[in-house]
């Protein structure tokens, strides 16, 4: 099935786009030189771009959930929502951290964690961010991105297909997907 055509107002995204936009960001990444010693991504959107990179990097996934779309389908930012504890797989979130999203829309997110993380992890050395977009309108500029988005539109991702999808309908979602393959 093939997405509807990208404008100023909506970007859509496949799942072979998606993977390499992550890719292309782990090479910028490396080709920087910044040696971090942690990924930390925030969930939901960082969590499989922080996946590709712990596996790739070969360093710890730290995940922290924070929350502001809820309104309208996840489509209205409201405030922020910072979960109370970080996970981690190996110790503790320490050294040089590299902070990972799917993107900076208003830049408010990646703005406070970072806050959050110098005031409550002494043991943080150096934390640096990366994210797949960053829009016009962010007040934040990462310190890695892969693509700037000057005209501010909604970014259809992939997975965003699971989000009207309910238990009770996945018998007929894979039917639909054998009869299109």
């Amino acid at each position: 099935m093939s997405s509807p055509q990208s404008d100023n107002k909506h970007l859509w995204v496949t799942w072979d786009e998606y993977n390499r936009l992550v890719e292309g960001l782990a090479l910028k990444v490396y080709e920087s030189g910044f040696k971090f010693d942690m990924v930390l991504c925030l969930a939901r959107g960082g969590v499989r771009p922080g996946d590709v990179f712990s596996r790739i990097f070969d360093v710890p996934l730290a995940i922290l959930s924070t929350s502001s779309y809820r309104a309208d389908k996840g489509t209205v930012q409201g405030d922020l929502d910072i979960a109370k504890y970080i996970t981690v797989t190996r110790g503790t979130l320490a050294g040089k951290i590299l902070l990972i999203d799917d993107l900076a829309d208003s830049g408010v997110t990646l703005m406070k964690v970072i806050d959050h993380l110098k005031a409550n992890y002494a043991d943080v050395e150096e934390v640096r961010s990366a994210v797949i977009w960053t829009k016009g309108s962010s007040a934040f500029k990462p310190d890695y991105q892969m693509q700037e988005l000057p005209h501010n539109p909604w970014i259809h991702q992939p997975f965003e297909d699971y989000d009207g999808l309910r238990p009770h309908q996945l018998a007929s979602w894979l039917k639909k997907g054998e009869q299109s393959a």
